[in-house]
């Protein structure tokens, strides 16, 4: 991961080592948001294993990969596309916002533009 992938990555899970990640550029993110992006994070992968990513491309868009090692043979990739469709769903409005905030705070683009 070069240091430009870095930057766009907003947080990540992994289920081998048991961590989570908060990109520092995304630190004044309310508490209660930094809480809820871990929860979203740490639940996909307790259940779904592997790894998780949320990261923006180019354009500001909140992007979900998900990616396990060969050896993983309890990772789920039909549950994986399930689930990331049960967030992009009931975390809509969490997900436009972060993206608003992307554009704004991060890239600089106008208000208006965004």
């Amino acid at each position: 991961m070069t240091k430009e992938d870095e930057s766009r990555v907003l947080c990540a899970a992994s289920a081998y080592e048991q961590k989570y990640y908060l990109n520092p550029l995304f630190a004044k993110l309310p508490e209660d948001i930094r809480k809820e992006l871990q929860v979203i994070s740490v639940l996909f992968v307790e259940e779904i294993g592997g790894r998780f990513l949320m990261e923006f491309d180019e354009e500001g868009n909140l992007n979900f990969r998900t990616d396990a090692l060969d050896s993983d043979y309890n990772y789920d990739e039909i549950g994986a596309a399930l689930m990331i469709k049960e967030i992009r769903n009931s975390r809509e409005q969490l997900l436009s916002q972060l993206e608003l905030y992307y554009r704004v705070v991060i890239l600089g683009q106008p208000l208006e533009d965004a």
